[in-house]
């Protein structure tokens, strides 16, 4: 059978020996191969939030700025206001997310009397333990950076190290190139980056990104902004190794680790957030989990009480189901401490290393019964 040919971007057949269908070729296999996410900046604010970019032009006359003018007409308050809504605990982080905002809005008004400003350096890294709001806050400052003008996409493309290096010699730069591509115009979001450095070993292609990245957070500084996260240390050890990427950083944050009373906020949000209710013996329960998880292996922070609920939710969801009995509404909102007590964390004889996240229904899994009998 012949192969079948596709077409250039005008329409135009393609022989399937020429350059330009070998090249479609592999740029197809790399898109197949990206396993990132893209994220529009808008999908993950509140309703209401969506706006296009601001002019400056309008906030300037008879030669005065009107900054409230910009903030109103960019609604870029209402983004900050959305964090703290939003948001548990990450006061420092808040600020500093606050304090960028306000040099945005200044630099733009300065260039737009006149004066001279060198655009900012907006590339960040974002340290901090699993689960610790660092994806969240990056799409915040997407749509900071959209309504203000400094990037053209309101979005987050998230990427780690799988997407960025290839398995062999000449597979890493069009690779990295090609995630690049799609974040361009907007923000790039680089997680566990250190994992692109591994001196170790010899024939690792992870340098061949770092050096794309490094000419292109460069000479496309006005057109992307890459934000680098991953634990404190090994990214501080990574900055100490790749010199040139530790100066093209202008803002390193850092995201603390959330206090028991926070991720017992963070779980009464959520739960609120999807039509549910604890009851007081729950609500109990709940702060019992997170003293115990907190010291058990992977824990993540936010993610884990998202799990954490999750489960009660199919525990609850199990326990209505076996009733056998018309079911009140507020039977169906209700989580019970049952629901959140039968989780393996609350085992006296936990599995060594075992992930309590990562089973619907621990007490459940026949391992799980062995062991704590």
């Amino acid at each position: 059978m012949a192969e079948l040919q596709g077409r250039d971007t005008h329409g135009k057949w393609l022989d399937p020996e020429s350059d330009g269908a070998r090249q479609d070729r592999a740029a197809q296999e790399l898109d197949d191969e990206f396993s990132g996410r893209v994220t529009k900046a808008s999908d993950d604010e509140d309703a209401g939030a969506a706006v296009e970019r601001v002019d400056f032009g309008e906030a300037v006359s008879d030669g005065k700025a009107d900054v409230q003018k910009v903030v109103k007409d960019s609604r870029v308050h209402e983004v900050l206001e959305e964090m703290d809504r939003n948001l548990v605990g990450l006061q420092a982080v808040k600020r500093r997310i606050r304090e960028m905002a306000a040099l945005l809005v200044i630099d733009k008004l300065r260039n737009e009397m006149g004066l001279t400003s060198e655009r900012p350096t907006l590339h960040m890294a974002f340290t901090g333990n699993p689960g610790t709001g660092k994806t969240t806050v990056s799409l915040r400052i997407a749509s900071i950076l959209y309504r203000l003008g400094y990037i053209e996409k309101n979005q987050l493309v998230t990427v780690t190290r799988d997407d960025l290096v290839g398995q062999y010699v000449g597979h890493t730069a069009p690779k990295t190139k090609e995630v690049v591509k799609k974040a361009l115009g907007g923000v790039l979001f680089i997680d566990e980056a250190y994992y692109l450095h591994r001196p170790e070993n010899e024939r690792d292609y992870g340098q061949e990104a770092i050096e794309v990245l490094l000419q292109v957070m460069e000479s496309e500084r006005h057109n992307l902004v890459v934000v680098m996260a991953g634990y404190a240390e090994p990214m501080n050890e990574f900055f100490l190794a790749n010199p040139g990427m530790g100066s093209r950083i202008a803002h390193h944050i850092h995201f603390p680790d959330y206090k028991p009373d926070e991720l017992m906020e963070i779980a009464a949000m959520m739960i609120e957030q999807q039509g549910y209710e604890f009851s007081e013996e729950a609500k109990e329960a709940m702060r019992d989990y997170i003293e115990r998880r907190v010291d058990q292996p992977r824990f993540a922070h936010g993610r884990s009480i998202r799990n954490a609920i999750e489960r009660g939710r199919m525990r609850q969801a199990m326990r209505l189901f076996e009733a056998d009995r018309p079911l009140g509404r507020d039977e169906l909102i209700r989580i019970e401490a049952e629901d959140i007590r039968r989780s393996s964390v609350f085992d006296d004889q936990p599995i060594p290393g075992y992930d309590v996240d990562a089973d619907p229904d621990d007490a459940a899994k026949p391992e799980k019964a062995e062991a704590s009998s």
